[in-house]
C-alpha cells in the first residue's frame, strides 16, 4: 500500500507503493538505491552548471526532477494531477496546483530568486530559504521525490549564492519521524516554518573559497 493517499492514481504497482518506472524493478530496495545514485550525479551535474545568473524559476524547477530521473519514471518533472495526502497532512488540491506554483516563483521572483551579496546576512537568507521551501513542501507538485528535489532546488539557490549545500544530516536522522519530517508536517498543516528555519539555519555555512 502507498505510503500516500491518491483520490485516483495508477503510478504505482498493483497493491505497492512502488512505483511504475522504466527499469521494470519491483524491489523497492534497488528502486532507493538507483534514486540515490541518480540524485547523487545530479548534485554534481547541476551545482556544476549553477551560477549567479541562474533563474531559479518554475521551468528550471521542473526540470531538476525531470533531468534527475527521467531516466527511471514517464512522470518526471510532471506535475500531479490528482488529489495527494499522506497522514494528516493534505496538500495542495491538484485543481489549484498551477495557479499556486506560479504564485510562488512569481514572489520568489520578486525577492531577485534570493540572490544575496557576499555580505548578506545568512540569517535573513536562511529563513526566506525556509519561506520558500515551507510552500513548496505544502505544494507536494511531484507524485513522488518532492522532499529530495526541493533540497536540490535550494542547495543550488545557496550555492549561486555562495554558500555550500545546506547540511541536513541531523534533521533526517531517526525514523520515522525525524526533524525534517516534523518540520515538514508544520509547515503543511500549520503554514509554519519556523521549525524548518531551524534547521536551514544551522546546516547553512559558507563555502571554503580555498577549495
Amino acid at each position: 500500500m502507498s505510503k500516500y493517499q491518491f483520490s485516483a492514481s495508477d503510478i504505482c504497482l498493483p497493491g505497492t507503493d512502488i512505483p511504475k518506472n522504466r527499469l521494470g524493478i519491483t524491489e523497492p530496495e534497488l528502486l532507493h538505491e538507483i534514486e540515490e545514485t541518480l540524485l547523487q550525479q545530479a548534485y554534481q551535474t547541476f551545482i556544476a552548471e549553477c551560477e549567479s545568473t541562474t533563474r531559479f524559476d518554475e521551468i528550471y524547477f521542473k526540470s531538476l526532477q525531470q533531468r534527475t530521473f527521467e531516466t527511471l519514471y514517464d512522470w518526471a518533472g510532471v506535475y500531479r494531477t490528482v488529489d495527494m495526502s499522506k497522514g494528516g497532512s493534505v496538500f495542495c488540491r491538484a485543481a489549484y496546483l498551477e495557479q499556486e506554483s506560479r504564485r510562488i516563483f512569481r514572489q520568489l521572483e520578486e525577492e531577485g530568486f534570493l540572490k544575496q551579496t557576499q555580505d548578506g546576512q545568512p540569517e535573513k537568507f536562511a529563513e526566506r530559504l525556509a519561506h520558500y521551501q515551507s510552500e513548496l513542501i505544502a505544494l507536494h507538485p511531484f507524485y513522488e521525490l518532492n522532499g529530495r528535489i526541493t533540497r536540490l532546488f535550494f542547495d543550488l539557490i545557496a550555492v549561486a549564492n555562495g554558500y555550500a549545500p545546506i547540511d541536513y544530516s541531523n534533521a533526517l536522522l531517526g525514523q520515522p519521524m525525524n526533524a525534517y519530517i516534523q518540520a515538514s508536517i508544520a509547515c503543511v498543516q500549520q503554514a509554519d516554518s519556523s521549525m524548518l528555519h531551524q534547521i536551514i539555519s544551522q546546516g547553512l555555512s559558507k563555502l571554503d573559497a580555498t577549495a
